[in-house]
């Protein structure tokens, strides 16, 4: 006779309770097929005054005393990183306590995402002990997971945008910097997570990709002490160049610290690469500068 897994009952309890506490207030919920294990229970539609939004997210639900922590509940992330962090939709994660009979929650995705901003690989999603979610709590938490929606839904958009302007794909997880200069040409920086170089979009280039460093950016006048940028450039060379480079092209002095500060913010998304990683011919400047060329 096949056997029923002892913990089904508590995550049947668990997913029941979720739902009946969304339903409860008119929000649409949708169980996902359990028989494989994706990573996520229900898709949950949520309502305003009675009308269907377009704000929806995927929950991962657990049920049992097993979860919990010092600091309230645990839930691995295990396969399903990418997934949670990178999908179209974002995840959160409910744990339904029998000690309790309460519901507590996490954003799964917004915990994930930070951690790769952080430079650190994110195993266990935390849900807070305070992080009740009940009849008293429900609407904050409907407003606060809409707010992250649409926000995450928004960048996503923009990625697609910009990636069809320029001409190529952006993955979820990469960092994607966009700014008009002052002639009204779009410059895109990107940076993907784990990679030595940013790659520079430019429109007045035809959007071709250049590959870009901190150390290649050369900004006149010298650079202070621990300073990066313009480090493979002898000082004599910075404090004399009458102009801005990088990877070959000549910009001005906004585009220069647009792009200072896009190294700065990626720079966690650089740490784990190795140093002496090698970019397409063509594309570097040597220390005299003579590669650069200017734009037409």
């Amino acid at each position: 006779m096949t056997k029923i897994p002892k913990g089904r009952r508590m995550e049947r309890a668990a997913v029941n309770a979720l739902r009946s506490l969304f339903q409860s207030y008119d929000h649409v919920v949708e169980e996902i097929s359990g028989q494989n294990d994706y990573g996520e229970d229900l898709f949950v539609t949520f309502t305003n005054a009675g009308r269907v939004t377009n704000d929806v997210i995927k929950v991962q639900v657990k049920g049992g005393a097993s979860w919990r922590r010092s600091y309230g509940y645990a839930v691995p992330v295990r396969q399903h990183g990418d997934t949670w962090s990178n999908g179209n939709v974002p995840v959160f994660c409910v744990v339904f306590d029998p000690g309790t009979e309460q519901l507590y929650w996490a954003n799964a995705t917004e915990q994930l995402r930070r951690g790769v901003r952080e430079g650190r690989q994110v195993r266990t999603v935390k849900v807070p002990a305070t992080a009740v979610l009940d009849d008293t709590t429900l609407t904050l938490f409907v407003d606060t997971a809409r707010a992250y929606v649409g926000g995450y839904r928004g960048r996503n958009a923009v990625l697609a945008h910009l990636g069809e302007m320029a001409g190529v794909v952006f993955s979820p997880s990469d960092h994607v910097l966009h700014w008009v200069n002052e002639y009204e040409e779009q410059l895109i920086f990107w940076q993907r997570p784990g990679e030595a170089h940013a790659t520079l979009l430019h429109s007045d280039l035809d959007w071709d990709p250049v590959p870009i460093t901190p150390g290649k950016l050369l900004i006149p006048g010298g650079s202070p002490p621990g300073l990066k940028f313009g480090e493979d450039f002898p000082e004599d060379l910075r404090r004399m160049a009458p102009f801005p480079v990088v990877g070959g092209i000549i910009l001005n002095m906004p585009e220069a610290l647009w792009l200072a500060s896009c190294f700065s913010a990626t720079e966690w998304a650089r740490r784990e690469a190795e140093s002496g990683a090698s970019f397409p011919t063509g594309t570097g400047i040597d220390e005299s500068g003579t590669a650069a060329q200017p734009r037409s």
